[in-house]
């Protein structure tokens, strides 16, 4: 089966949200090793196992693709084949006139007046490339996509044994991982069934009046890992029969130089609904961790995963499933050199529920963190938690008070 498996990494994203340079899937999660080591192992490990070569296919975006061609040359020599391709190259527009801004069509010249246009341009820039086709002359049959920063996105041969020998006869063409909705969760995209298709609605798509709806856990109790699993002769057949039907999403943004534009997006799943049997399948929540703030990287950090040939799985010795919800203010936290500037060594949360900082806070070596604990720091005093302290159901104040929550 494996001999028929691509596996894709959306890879078109850059750091600056935590305040790296170049591409997120640089960032070092665990021991140094970064999103793209993790992955490499993943799929290095997978064909050594089941003596398969499944290949690793990388959609960099002009942002990401001169730096990870850089990276991937240290994977010269593991057995595994790694390619890549451009994601598409949009002009931003100015919001007022609605005109693009770029002055030319030269992207090094201005390439703040440029965007990736969203993973739903995967499609086209697959089949653009050439890689769509020579992946099927080759006679591969499925592909497996995911975010590079999705390190439960891993291959599982339960799911890849449900495509390639359906139960009742008939293939699946699309299939989108789903999981619980928590309130953590609360803006991801769901399904929906309309005009007897299954379609993804995503957050931006709906009306300011029934956001409230939409956020309810009780109404729409799954949403979309982004984990898809897709058949690439169908692929083929929407970009040569023209029949791919994606909403677009606009979305505002601001210029550092002040000047407010729209990105006009699509999302990988929002395709779902142009291939036939598509079906959504509701995964543990396991195979759903990105890493979009600090927050999530501190998880990936702690001792609650154990990483082993790329894989993380969650430490036996925490006593329930469920994760941590964790807030860190983003004034102090949100850029990853001063995050691991406040941590001597990331605190013990085996067996944490939930914890809120805000403020100028710091801890120590060896902190372990239980239950439920808030530390806040008011402006312009500073919190240090100390080496070896132990929180359990705590609020810390800014006067270093310690309460029992």
């Amino acid at each position: 089966m494996l001999r028929k498996l691509v596996v894709v990494k959306l890879n078109g994203g850059l750091g600056t949200s935590m305040g790296c340079q170049g591409p997120k899937s640089v960032i070092a999660v665990q021991n140094n090793l970064t999103f793209l080591d993790l992955t490499v192992q993943q799929i290095e490990y997978l064909n050594k196992k089941y003596n398969a070569n499944v290949p690793l296919v990388l959609m960099n975006s002009f942002n990401t693709d001169e730096d990870t061609i850089k990276v991937i040359r240290k994977y010269t020599n593991l057995d595994i084949r790694i390619e890549t391709f451009h994601q598409s190259c949009y002009p931003r527009i100015h919001r007022e006139s609605q005109a693009p801004i770029a002055r030319n069509c030269l992207i090094e010249d201005d390439q703040e007046a440029w965007y990736p246009p969203g993973h739903g341009d995967f499609y086209a820039s697959f089949a653009n490339s050439g890689l769509l086709d020579n992946l099927l002359n080759e006679g591969y049959e499925y592909c497996f996509i995911s975010n590079i920063d999705h390190l439960g996105a891993t291959v599982d041969m339960n799911i890849l044994n449900m495509l390639m020998n359906p139960q009742n006869g008939s293939p699946v063409e699309f299939l989108m991982e789903v999981t619980d909705k928590t309130r953590a969760d609360v803006k991801g995209g769901t399904l929906i069934q309309y005009e007897e298709k299954l379609r993804l609605l995503e957050i931006a798509q709906v009306p300011d009046q029934h956001i409230d709806e939409f956020k309810s856990i009780k109404t729409f109790k799954i949403f979309n890992t982004n984990n898809l699993w897709i058949c690439l002769d169908a692929i083929k057949r929407a970009i040569d029969e023209n029949t791919l039907d994606m909403e677009v999403i606009v979305n505002p943004k601001t210029l550092q130089n002040g000047v407010d534009v729209l990105q006009l997006e699509t999302a990988v799943g929002a395709a779902m609904k142009s291939f036939d049997s598509g079906i959504g399948l509701n995964v543990p929540r396991s195979r759903f961790l990105p890493v979009k703030k600090t927050q999530d990287l501190l998880l990936l950090k702690s001792n609650l995963y154990h990483f082993k040939n790329g894989s993380l799985t969650m430490n036996p010795l925490r006593s329930f499933p469920s994760t941590p919800l964790i807030k860190l203010e983003d004034n102090h936290f949100a850029n990853v050199a001063d995050f691991l500037r406040r941590f001597e060594t990331i605190p013990d949360v085996l067996e944490l529920d939930h914890l809120t900082v805000s403020g100028d806070v710091t801890f120590g070596r060896n902190v372990s963190l239980k239950g439920t604990v808030i530390i806040i720091a008011n402006q312009g005093e500073r919190i240090n938690i100390p080496s070896c302290a132990l929180l359990e159901n705590k609020i810390v104040s800014g006067n270093l008070r310690i309460l029992d929550h």
